[in-house]
């Protein structure tokens, strides 16, 4: 018999949301920090949601996360390599 269907966690830290993003961790801290990227804090942790994060990179979303997201990965882009 096997175990439970692992289910896709509903959060990312915001170091693997930084990985999926293309941006070093400490700009995705500043990122956080700005309200660029939505986290939420639980106790010491910052996480980001995996939907607000699917929301910021989808095709159709709102013109100011559009703006936004890019301005991170722009910015992002400039510090990492």
């Amino acid at each position: 018999m096997e175990g439970p269907i692992p289910t896709p966690s509903l959060t990312f830290t915001v170091e693997e949301a930084a990985e999926m993003l293309g941006i070093s961790r400490t700009f995705a801290y500043e990122a956080v920090r700005r309200g660029e990227l939505p986290a939420i804090r639980i106790g010491r942790r910052l996480l980001v949601p995996r939907a607000a994060l699917a929301r910021l990179l989808a095709p159709d979303a709102p013109p100011r996360a559009n703006v936004v997201l890019s301005s991170v990965i722009q910015k992002g882009s400039s510090t990492n390599g």
